[in-house]
């Protein structure tokens, strides 16, 4: 008995997900057909055009809004920011600098610190856990 292995497929919008674009601002043919695990690959490893285009200016989705800004996604909707920014529009909100982007970045690096220091802790936790002698 033979096993068939079909190859894994995925909607457009998880392949553009994982490519890190804006959906609907990528080709129609990529956004009306299925992506198989070896075309992502590919087109990870060798990006056509169209995917650099995309990638270098935008429009962007929101988490990679997000990170290029230094803020969480949650901040983005404080701050207003509700659709696909291009690299031009996040490069002027960082040189023209926001009373909300100012505060968003540095809540977002509080909260970048507390999780070190949380880490930090379960880590010596562990040690201490790892060094103590067995219980008799």
């Amino acid at each position: 008995m033979k096993s068939h292995q079909t190859a894994q497929t995925m909607k457009p919008a998880t392949a553009a997900k994982k490519l890190g674009v804006y959906l609907e601002a990528t080709p129609a043919e990529f956004q009306e057909g299925v992506v198989s695990r070896a075309e992502l690959n590919a087109l990870q490893a060798d990006p056509p055009q169209w995917l650099q285009d995309l990638r270098a200016g935008g429009p962007h989705p929101r988490p990679v809004v997000a990170a290029k800004l230094g803020v969480s996604i949650a901040g983005l909707g404080r701050g207003g920011i509700t659709e696909p920014l291009t690299t031009e529009q996040i490069e002027a909100l960082k040189r023209d600098m926001p009373e909300w982007l100012e505060k968003e970045r540095a809540t977002q690096a509080e909260v970048r610190k507390e999780a070190a220091r949380i880490k930090k802790r379960n880590t010596e936790r562990a040690a201490r856990t790892d060094q103590s002698p067995p219980s008799p």
